[in-house]
């Protein structure tokens, strides 16, 4: 038997009032909130409003979710499907490996990758420069499409939260010296750099599975 609905916070505020920022059928129907759904609805939305603290971009990936899952899972996989992460090479740490950010010249960055398969959950920790502190963290989670789509194939979901960190470089020490750039300088884009590279994912998974290759190849395997 469920408890009834907000008791809780009844109780404590002394009201059946809704508190500050609750909205539910019961205290504002539908013909009160229609104008507030509608007036939220726009023909183009502003990039900031979209982008600015949280980015997030998804696609379908004609690829079976179990294998494109196994494919993200290998922290190696980002030397295919990303823009600039090349040279990957273990770190010295378990789990911890170190390539280059080609986005800007003599830039390292740290990855380490937190997998989930019961999920399929596939979150990289990452930092530029330094490996002891991962505070950029790129979410990823693979769904079955039959499931959600009602069509074979995976769809995958990739958000990014705007840390603090992205405006001002907390390791300037660790920096290489000729660098004059930070990678939250490149924000903005990063909802289509993000898209690009989701559709080189895309591209590389359904070329593989389309041709009866592994999703994951034999050297990722082994590495």
């Amino acid at each position: 038997m469920c408890l009834a609905a907000l008791e809780d916070i009844a109780v404590h505020s002394g009201t059946t009032e809704p508190i500050e920022g609750v909205v539910r059928i019961e205290t504002s129907p539908l013909e009160e909130t229609a104008p507030m759904f509608m007036a939220k609805m726009r023909s183009v939305y502003p990039h900031d409003e979209v982008f600015g603290q949280y980015c997030t971009v998804n696609d379908y990936v004609d690829c079976p979710p179990d294998e494109l899952f196994e494919y993200l899972a290998h922290t190696c996989s980002l030397e295919e499907w990303t823009y600039t992460l090349r040279d990957f090479t273990p770190a010295g740490e378990s789990g911890l490996w170190l390539a280059y950010d080609r986005l800007l010249p003599d830039t390292k960055i740290y990855t380490r990758t937190v997998a989930n398969a019961e999920a399929r959950t596939v979150d990289y920790h990452c930092a530029w420069d330094q490996g002891k502190h991962l505070w950029m963290i790129y979410l990823m989670r693979v769904l079955d499409a039959q499931v959600v789509l009602g069509k074979p194939g995976s769809v995958v979901l990739w958000t990014n939260c705007r840390h603090p960190f992205y405006e001002h470089n907390p390791y300037p020490e660790a920096a290489p010296p000729e660098r004059t750039g930070w990678v939250g300088d490149f924000w903005d884009i990063f909802g289509a750099g993000h898209g690009l590279e989701l559709n080189n994912l895309k591209s590389i998974a359904e070329y593989r599975h389309r041709n009866g290759l592994p999703v994951t190849p034999a050297w990722m395997s082994t590495s």
